[in-house]
């Protein structure tokens, strides 16, 4: 089983950047998707949630009406396409697969992990 989050990168305050996460070992079927944050000197943040059936997603507030979630079953793919960025995203974005999603965008019963990936945004 394994999760590869990519996409992250250096933007400038107010830009976007869409990541994506590829799985294999399993389908996108089987397990509820979250993205997590992590920024220097901070816990990591469940920021969204999609289910394993696709047809619902969660936020957290941080970036709930800029960040938009969703997959791709066909590819076994995820992304988060993150829209006016500022300084406070600056983080390693992680996927991870588990039991259920929360209403505050979390993941519980995290399974898997996948590498991170760096977002830094400028300002």
């Amino acid at each position: 089983v394994q999760l590869q989050a990519s996409g992250g990168g250096l933007v400038q305050a107010g830009g976007s950047l869409r990541l994506s996460c590829v799985v294999s070992g399993f389908t996108l079927d089987y397990y509820d998707i979250g993205w997590f944050r992590q920024a220097p000197g901070k816990e990591r943040e469940g920021i969204s949630c999609i289910r394993s059936s696709g047809d619902s997603t969660y936020y957290a507030d941080s970036v709930k009406g800029r960040f938009t979630v969703s997959g791709d079953k066909a590819k076994n793919a995820l992304y988060v396409q993150m829209n006016i960025l500022n300084p406070e995203d600056t983080a390693v974005y992680y996927c991870a697969a588990g039991t259920a999603c929360l209403p505050t965008g979390d993941l519980h019963g995290v399974n898997y992990w996948g590498k991170g990936t760096q977002v830094t945004v400028s300002s």
